[in-house]
């Protein structure tokens, strides 16, 4: 089952919920990003796969944010 046939199964409110938490976990990422490069104590590697997993939950708001805004026809 691929992303987009799972969003369309589930109801608003789940959506919802789920946004609210894609977007913690994004805002999350991207302090624990900016700590681990400010320190210098983070290796490429482990940055890397956190800007991929930010990336990855930036594309999800995005399909959530769509699912959950009406069409509207001008």
């Amino acid at each position: 089952m691929n992303i987009r046939t799972d969003i369309s199964m589930k109801t608003d409110e789940v959506l919802r919920v789920e946004l609210e938490v894609f977007r913690r976990q994004h805002r999350d990422l991207d302090e624990a990003i900016i700590a681990l490069v400010d320190r210098g104590t983070a290796d490429q590697l482990t940055v890397q796969r956190l800007k991929k997993q930010k990336l990855w939950l930036k594309d999800m708001i995005a399909l959530i944010e769509d699912r959950l805004t009406p069409d509207i026809i001008a």
